[in-house]
């Protein structure tokens, strides 16, 4: 039998048991092949419903930086510059990046007058075994003149067995930390680097003829290695002190900057004592070229270096320092070819371009005066000053400590002598009674007796003198009273002589002894 459908009427359901054999014409549970029509629409891609995402958010936000810009109107300019047009299409010239820097070297060439042109220096000092003179040398630090915050600081402690590197991040808190801003200085670098130097730093070691060479070579290694780590594209003058300077111009940069030369160096001398003559030239690494010194360096190995200042190396240089005037102009010039290296002005280009400290024998020189005759080599100005002259400190070396250690001990043997003279002398006083002060006691006695008596007697003759006076008027009375002689006696009978004459009394005669006495 065939199987019936229900009509439309019943409810779109077929009967149960379609079949004569009990199957049923469809099953209850829904078939795999039964499709709506809403499953045939294509799947959004995940592009596409982020980007919808994407215009919401943008929305959102168009609405929402109005009542910003109303309620914040700091953010006015920032945002408004950050979403116009011209921000977001701008040309790639005025484009950069956060991490990328741009520096226009030809603005750091070093002028005259750099301290008007704010034209950054760096200072640079190595450091070894400093301590006893880092206080000094930040004393200075305080008083230069030139702007501290144009100053940049760089300092390489080395083979030191001190508490070099401790002291002086003290002193350099310190500074940073002052009550007046115009103490505080820019970027201060501390390095700190080895080189193996074995040379004591007694005075002795240091300027030693035998240490010279290698002494030079790890000085000029120190050197290098501070510049090349300091240096930055902003700095267009370096300038490099020894810390163990007494005295200096507290405008030293301004007096070096002014001559405008690509290498400067003032004139060293060092105070000594009285008994040494007073003052001593100190730095001989300032020096022209000689023609024997040129030839003394042709017969030399090619590791030699000349050093200036000893009998080993007889060069006839005309140096520097033996040039001072004390009244001279401290203006004046003088070309140099060697330089010392206590303190250096120099600019910042002739570095960049590739001058150094040689730290190996150029032209038979290495560090400071190798770097005079490296920078003559290229062509730059390389002067110094005869007549402006800085003190070095005063190190006594062992001869002179030595000498000094004889005077002291002749000066304490002579105040042990005058002591025991002057002890001598008051034990005798005390012994014996001193026989002049007691003459001086007996004449001081003998003149007040003498001069009381005088005063006595004096009263005494005025006494005698009013008495006198009024024994005079009762003597006329009675003449007058008496009568006249008669015309027989009128002529009286001569006194025999000495009749009549008043002998002198008792008290005249002991007044004119007393006179004499006075006399005497």
């Amino acid at each position: 039998m065939l199987p019936s459908f229900n009509s439309s009427t019943t409810g779109g359901k077929m009967h149960r048991h379609g079949y004569s054999n009990g199957h049923t014409s469809y099953s209850l549970r829904p078939s795999r092949s039964d499709f709506e029509p809403h499953q045939f629409q294509p799947r959004s891609h995940n592009s596409l419903r982020r980007r919808r995402q994407l215009i919401y958010r943008l929305g959102i936000l168009c609405l929402c930086l109005p009542v910003l810009l109303w309620f914040f109107p700091s953010l006015r300019t920032y945002i408004l510059s950050t979403v116009t047009l011209g921000g977001l299409f701008s040309s790639s010239e005025d484009f950069q990046l956060e991490t990328v820097r741009y520096y226009d070297l030809s603005n750091v060439q070093g002028t005259a007058r750099g301290w008007e042109r704010e034209e950054r220096i760096l200072l640079c000092a190595p450091l070894r075994d400093a301590a006893p003179h880092l206080p000094m040398f930040f004393s200075h630090l305080r008083n230069l003149t030139y702007p501290h915050k144009l100053i940049d600081l760089a300092f390489l402690v080395g083979d030191s067995k001190d508490n070099t590197i401790t002291l002086l991040t003290e002193l350099l808190e310190s500074l940073q930390h002052d009550k007046d801003p115009n103490m505080w200085y820019g970027e201060i670098s501390i390095m700190e680097k080895d080189f193996g130097q074995t040379v004591n730093q007694d005075v002795e070691s240091r300027h030693g003829f035998a240490a010279q060479a290698s002494r030079r070579k790890s000085m000029a290694q120190a050197r290098n290695w501070l510049l090349s780590a300091a240096l930055r594209p902003t700095h267009s003058w370096v300038y490099w002190r020894d810390v163990d300077v007494e005295t200096a111009p507290f405008t030293i940069l301004e007096d070096l900057m002014r001559h405008n030369k690509d290498v400067i160096v003032p004139n060293v001398w060092r105070p000594l004592p009285d008994w040494l003559g007073g003052e001593q030239p100190y730095d001989l690494n300032s020096w022209q070229e000689s023609e024997t010194a040129l030839a003394l360096a042709d017969t030399l190995d090619e590791d030699a270096v000349i050093v200036e200042g000893y009998a080993e190396y007889a060069t006839w240089r005309p140096h520097l320092a033996y040039l001072r005037d004390p009244y001279g102009d401290p203006d004046m010039e003088m070309e140099i070819d060697g330089v010392g290296g206590v303190s250096i002005l120099a600019k910042a280009r002739v570095f960049r371009q590739g001058v150094h400290f040689p730290a190996f024998s150029f032209e038979k020189h290495a560090e400071t005066e190798g770097f005079g005759k490296m920078a003559k080599r290229m062509k730059f100005s390389v002067v110094g000053l005869p007549h402006y002259t800085i003190w070095h400190l005063y190190e006594p070396s062992v001869d002179d400590i030595r000498h000094m250690e004889d005077m002291e001990r002749e000066r304490k043997d002579k105040e042990e002598k005058e002591r025991e003279e002057r002890e001598r002398m008051e034990r005798i006083k005390e012994q014996f009674d001193d026989p002049a002060s007691q003459w001086d006691k007996d004449k001081n006695d003998i003149k007040d007796m003498a001069t009381k008596e005088y005063l006595e007697s004096e009263g005494q003759q005025q006494d005698g003198q009013h008495k006198d006076e009024h024994e005079q008027p009762e003597a006329d009375r009675e003449q007058e009273q008496v009568p006249a002689p008669a015309p027989a006696q009128a002529q009286a009978p001569e006194k025999k002589e000495g009749e009549g004459e008043k002998k002198p009394s008792e008290e005249e005669k002991k007044s004119g002894e007393g006179e004499k006495k006075a006399e005497v």
